[in-house]
Formats: structure tokens, C-alpha cells, sequence
């Protein structure tokens, strides 16, 4: 029972350690709080507790690399408190075998939930892969917003394991950049990475791509091709835009999901796959698959884990430390090494960011190549965003145009009878045009990705954008 069990917790802040240990004072018969890596190891040295909360950063050194083997080989489940909210941290955590991960400041309900599931775990668990914090990359992902803190504690609980996973974000959000971030902090980190984008590939050949053909299979083999599934074996098969495979080809890859088998195009050998399947799509997939242009069957083979990407507006908070990281980038790549003025990402945190973290990225090595000084100026980031800075300024335009269209036209048209429409059609004007404008400052001007977006033929976009009279960059592309 939760009464007989001692709970360590190792933690240098007194304000957190009293909340913590205050907030778990009825799970466990006895809580111990100490502040350093030696009083902790005192207090292992006299008995193990059931279970260890600790912190990472203590005044004498790291609490997750200096943990006793003792403590981790008898499988005393362990809770990781950490303001470093980095993926790494997260990885690092999983890698000693932690029972949880929770970034600062975390929720109490949490830790709370997390601790009764600890105690109720059986002992004698093995540790970690026994892998060293360097062998982990920074695979690009970046932030300390609570979206990205999801996505790393997801990340990190998948190291362990061979689950497939279906990652879903907008476009630019860096769907691949955690594809890759699964890929080698898994247990397949030493296999291939294989990406295919089902997009990019013809109908009639992503069979041939997925699974190989012999020769001779079709007009244009000549010779035998081993497909993405081959050779990715023995590590991670990434599908990338899974939502637009086509309908038949999803028969064959949920077959081969099902049984582990297949054969290449035209051939007769059976082979046996052996990745680890992550999928990713910037498509409402369920809404797909509810219209019936998703198998619903390959749908639950995908999602066993789902990853939630967030676009960058919901977290802005993250644009600072995503710039610095761009402009280190684009040092080593022979760009200038410039600073970014709190008034420059100011102005950057204001933007919409349509395109995601790519957007932001291909910003920042435009002004880091056309600045004239050393330091980026809020102007200079005006200046590259052009109007589009104002993006959040014209949501708030498009509320303000409505107030007042209704506002003039109540004043107008007050006791004289008027019928709704005369006020129907000009409100169906203004949010006709912020519509289109913003789908297709999404589509980066291409008016037929635009128009299949909205549902309608792409001459009744044109026809409508000649209405509104609109201005904007015609694209067939």
C-alpha cells in the first residue's frame, strides 16, 4: 500500500521541494527531501526508496549522470524534474530508465498521477541502453513551449520500443526533423533512415518504390531495383505525406503492415520487412477517413502513436531561440554571424508565420545575407516581411471591418425597412476576401492548390479574385 512506500526526492529550490513534497505527502508513508548529489547519495547508501523525483541541474553536478548503477539496475522507478526543457533532456531521462519527464514548471495533478503510476510499477526493471548523452544529436527540434515539451516526452518514450507512429503538423512545422529525432534516439538508431514522399511519386510507380520490382516487371525495368521497404531494413521506413496516397496503394502497404511480408513488383521471392514504419501528413486524416479517402483500417496501423506537431504561431515563444539557432546555422554554411535587436523578434513574434519553422528559417538567412550591420534591426525585419508582417494585424482588421459594415449599415438603413441581404452581401464580400487571401498567401500564390483547398474550379477562383479585386501572383505551378 502507497503508506508503506518512501519517496526520495532530490531537489536544490526549496519552494519547489516544499510544493512537491507537500503535494505527495498522502501517496507515500515517508518523503525525504535533499538539495544535493552527496546528500542524495547519503540517503541511497542507508536504503533505496521506492521511488526518486530529482532534479537535473544541482549545485554539485548533473542528477541524471551521476545516478548510482545500484539504484538503476534494482529498477527504482525514477521521475525527472528539469527546467532544461530540450529534447535531449527528455532522451537523456529515458535513456536511465526514468518513469517520467516532467519539465518545469509542471502541472501538480501531473506529478501526482505520474507518482501513483510509479509506485504501482513492479521492481526489478532493467535500466537504460546504457547509451552516452553524446551519441544524441540535437536533431533541430527546438523550443520550451508546453506543445513542444509533449513532443519530446513522446519522443523520449518511444526510444524503447518498435511502435509505428503517425506524425501530424502543417506544413514546415518539421514533421521529417522528428522522423529523424525518432530515428535515432530509437532502438534502430543504427539502421538506415529511408524517407519517401508518397506526393512526390507517380500513381502508377509508388508500388514499385515502396516494394522494388525484378526485371522486365514493366516497361522500363530493366533491371532489378530494391524498393524504399528493403532498404530501410533494419531501421526507419518514414512516409512522408501519407495523405496522398492513393486509395489502391493502400491496400498493398496495409497488407504488408499486417503480415510483415511482401514481394517486389513482378517477382515471386517473399520477403520479410523489417523497419519501423513512422508516417506523417499536414491532412486532417480522420476527416479522410470518414469521407472515405483513407482506408480506416491502414489509419489505426499508422496511428498507434500519434505526435501532434504545433505551427509556430501557437508557439511564439519559441521564435527567439529557433533564430538564434538558424543564424548559428547559417554561420557554418558561410553566412555572416549577426544579432537579432529585441525589437527584430519582437516584430518576428508578431508575424503569422503561414509557412511554419521553414519560413522562419529561409527569413532569417535572408536577413542574415541582405543586412547592412552587424546587429538586425526591427526595420530590417519589416522591410523583408513586407506587408505580410502584419498578418496578425489583419485578423484583427477583418473583425474590425465586420463591426463596421454592420455598424454603418445600421445607421443607414435604421426604420426604413431595409431588407438583411444588402448587409448579407457585404459582409460575404470581406470575408470572401480575407478567405482567399490568406489561402492563398498559404499556397504561396499557386491559385489551383488554392482552389482545390477551397472546394471550387480554379476559373471561379480567378472570376472571383477579378470581383474582389485582388491583386496577387497567378500561379498554375
Amino acid at each position: 500500500m502507497a503508506k508503506q512506500q518512501m519517496i526520495l526526492v532530490v531537489e536544490d529550490d526549496p519552494a519547489i521541494a516544499l510544493i512537491v513534497s507537500e503535494a505527495l505527502r498522502t501517496e507515500a508513508s515517508r518523503i525525504s527531501v535533499v538539495g544535493t548529489i552527496a546528500a542524495r547519495d547519503a540517503a541511497l547508501a542507508e536504503a533505496l526508496p521506492d521511488l526518486l523525483i530529482t532534479d537535473v541541474i544541482l549545485p554539485d553536478g548533473d542528477g541524471l549522470e551521476t545516478l548510482p548503477p545500484h539504484l538503476v539496475a534494482a529498477g527504482v522507478p525514477i521521475i525527472v524534474l528539469s527546467a532544461q526543457n530540450t529534447l535531449d533532456t527528455a532522451i537523456r531521462a529515458a535513456d536511465k530508465g526514468s518513469h517520467d519527464y516532467l519539465p518545469k514548471p509542471f502541472d501538480l495533478g501531473e506529478l501526482i498521477a505520474s507518482v501513483r503510476s510509479a509506485l504501482h510499477r513492479q521492481r526489478g526493471e532493467p535500466g537504460g541502453s546504457g547509451a552516452s548523452p553524446a551519441d544524441y544529436p540535437s536533431h533541430g527540434l527546438i523550443g520550451r513551449a508546453a506543445a513542444m515539451q509533449a513532443v519530446y516526452r513522446t519522443i523520449a518514450r518511444l526510444a524503447s520500443n518498435d511502435l509505428a507512429v503517425l506524425i501530424l503538423g502543417e506544413s514546415g512545422t518539421g514533421k521529417e526533423l522528428a522522423a529523424r529525432a525518432i530515428h535515432d534516439t530509437g532502438i534502430r538508431r543504427a539502421g538506415p533512415f529511408v524517407a519517401i514522399n508518397m506526393a512526390a511519386i507517380p500513381r502508377d510507380l509508388i508500388e514499385a518504390e515502396l516494394f522494388g520490382h525484378e526485371k522486365g516487371a514493366f516497361t522500363g525495368a530493366l533491371t532489378r531495383k530494391a524498393g524504399r521497404f528493403e532498404q530501410a531494413a533494419g531501421g526507419t521506413l518514414f512516409l512522408d505525406e501519407i495523405g496522398d496516397m492513393p486509395v489502391e496503394a493502400q491496400t498493398r502497404l496495409l497488407r504488408v503492415l499486417q503480415s510483415n511480408e511482401y514481394n517486389r513488383v513482378g517477382g515471386r521471392d517473399l520477403l520479410r520487412a523489417n523497419v519501423r514504419v513512422v508516417a506523417a501528413t499536414h491532412r486532417d486524416i480522420a476527416k479522410m477517413v470518414h469521407s472515405g479517402q483513407f482506408r480506416e483500417d491502414l489509419y489505426y496501423r499508422l496511428n498507434v502513436i500519434p505526435i501532434a506537431l504545433p505551427p509556430l504561431r501557437e508557439r511564439r515563444s519559441d521564435i527567439a531561440a529557433l533564430v538564434e539557432h538558424f543564424v548559428r546555422e547559417g554561420a557554418v554554411a558561410g553566412l555572416p554571424l549577426r544579432s537579432f535587436a529585441p525589437g527584430a523578434i519582437a516584430q518576428l513574434e508578431r508575424h503569422g508565420w503561414p509557412g511554419n519553422v521553414r519560413e522562419l528559417a529561409n527569413v532569417v538567412q535572408r536577413l542574415t545575407l541582405l543586412g547592412r550591420d552587424i546587429t538586425i534591426s526591427a526595420s530590417d525585419v519589416i522591410q523583408i516581411l513586407g506587408q505580410e508582417h502584419h498578418s496578425l494585424s489583419a485578423e484583427i482588421s477583418l473583425d474590425t471591418q465586420v463591426e463596421n459594415t454592420i455598424t454603418q449599415w445600421v445607421s443607414a438603413k435604421l426604420g426604413s425597412g431595409t431588407h438583411s441581404e444588402e448587409l448579407q452581401g457585404a459582409l460575404t464580400m470581406i470575408v470572401d476576401r480575407a478567405i482567399i487571401t490568406t489561402v492563398l498567401r498559404h499556397c504561396r500564390g499557386n491559385q489551383l492548390a488554392a482552389a482545390r483547398i477551397m472546394g471550387i474550379n480554379r476559373n471561379t477562383l480567378r472570376r472571383r479574385i477579378g470581383d474582389l479585386g485582388l491583386t496577387g501572383r497567378p500561379s498554375d505551378d
